[in-house]
């Protein structure tokens, strides 16, 4: 088969340190946290009391009445951001090309807060008073649909739910569709609206999360020897994916190259890593085959980096196994150290910022690393970015039940 090359063409992004590309991206680059206390959990006693929200967001200025009644956040946070990468793409979709242009939109949760809010309704005021809309508002693919009928996207549709690993998945299945000729346009990301109280209570006490109440914007400390958990983020990131003699035949502007993709599963634990990360190991191997590149060809590594005790030893680990001696020499950091976890949607923000990271040349930093983990001796980019020739992103992201995802993105070149 005649594969495609396949190029990011729109970036569109709402998150906790930004409600666009630049702004996310500068926020990023600056290590400006997107953290911050949340009253509503310590009003209930939780032992968390902090997360990271998104912020100068009113969903009313972007859907009317009808539809913010009927679409969860996960939805209406989607949309946003896939209402970006549309117009930032600048591809018009009409009757002569709806039926080619896609749309696949990522989840690990779903539509909770319509969940979680049904249920509190049904249990204190009855049956007969629960949303006869529950259940689509609630469903992982309510998202994708919506954007398919405002926009008139008519190609594949569908919604990937692997955990942390949900938006390298989605990302890399369009690449897919677009790569064997299945579209010629795919917009493809993943949305997560889940920072609730209900969330909070049960990651806090698997232990998952950083209890570091009087510290908010410095709690996700990623390969610090100190670190004690992520933090929850909430929001969506989506990019336009096109290929390639498509967007050169309409002018379009070409961000980078999407060239890699690799996924696996642990088969493992339903939440722990495997101790060497044989599994995140294979994916970074497939990733870099897929796209013909060696080892040394990896110019910057944006890391799964959750800030957890066991997955940041398990993912340098797995990045020695697979770069040997070069691991040394790679240029690291972990973007959720400012965003917070966004858990499914984390790999369509980190892909946001992989992409902004080859065309600005620069490295966003690791915040709050201060004092390594001795096991964790890679370059982290601590605390502050740099500038850097760039040529190929490595972006990993790994999920709860050995879900493993990475995406390689190359600066472009004909």
């Amino acid at each position: 088969m005649d594969f495609k090359r396949v190029v990011v063409t729109g970036l569109g992004i709402i998150c906790p340190v930004g409600n666009s590309p630049d702004e996310a991206w500068r926020n990023a680059a600056n290590g400006v946290s997107g953290a911050q206390h949340m009253p509503q959990f310590e009003e209930l006693g939780l032992r968390v009391t902090f997360g990271a929200p998104v912020k100068n967001y009113d969903p009313a200025e972007h859907l009317n009445r009808r539809d913010l009644r009927r679409t969860d956040p996960l939805a209406q946070v989607a949309h946003y951001a896939s209402k970006q990468a549309l117009e930032d793409s600048g591809l018009a979709v009409n009757e002569h090309n709806a039926w080619d242009v896609g749309v696949i939109v990522g989840t690990g949760i779903g539509g909770f807060e319509t969940l979680f809010n049904g249920i509190e309704k049904f249990m204190q005021e009855g049956h007969s008073t629960v949303s006869p809309l529950l259940l689509p508002m609630m469903l992982p693919d309510s998202p994708a649909g919506k954007i398919a009928i405002d926009f008139g996207l008519r190609g594949p549709n569908m919604s990937i739910s692997t955990a942390c690993a949900t938006g390298n998945n989605s990302i890399g299945e369009a690449y897919e569709m677009i790569r064997r000729g299945a579209a010629v346009a795919m917009l493809a990301g993943s949305s997560e609206a889940a920072l609730l109280s209900l969330t909070i209570a049960s990651l806090s006490n698997m232990g998952a999360i950083s209890r570091r109440n009087d510290d908010p914007q410095g709690a996700s400390r990623p390969f610090a020897a100190d670190r004690d958990g992520f933090v929850v983020g909430e929001g969506a990131a989506m990019l336009m994916l096109e290929e390639l003699e498509h967007a050169k035949a309409r002018g379009a502007r070409i961000y980078c190259e999407l060239t890699g993709y690799g996924s696996t599963c642990d088969a493992f634990h339903i939440t722990a890593p495997m101790e060497h990360g044989e599994g995140a190991q294979e994916a970074m191997r497939r990733a870099m085959r897929h796209a013909g590149l060696a080892p040394q060809d990896i110019s910057y590594i944006n890391a799964h980096g959750t800030s957890t005790p066991l997955n940041d030893v398990s993912e340098t680990r797995a990045i020695k196994a697979v770069f040997g001696d070069h691991a040394y020499r790679i240029p690291i950091s972990s973007t959720k150290s400012v965003t917070g976890h966004l858990m499914g949607a984390a790999g369509s923000v980190e892909a946001v910022f992989s992409v902004k990271a080859i065309t600005e040349q620069f490295i966003p930093p690791t915040i709050n690393l201060h004092v390594p983990d001795p096991e964790c001796d890679l370059d982290y980019t601590p605390n502050v970015g740099r500038a850097a020739p760039i040529q190929h992103v490595m972006s990993n992201s790994f999920g709860f039940g050995g879900h493993n995802a990475v995406l390689i993105f190359s600066r472009y070149k004909e």
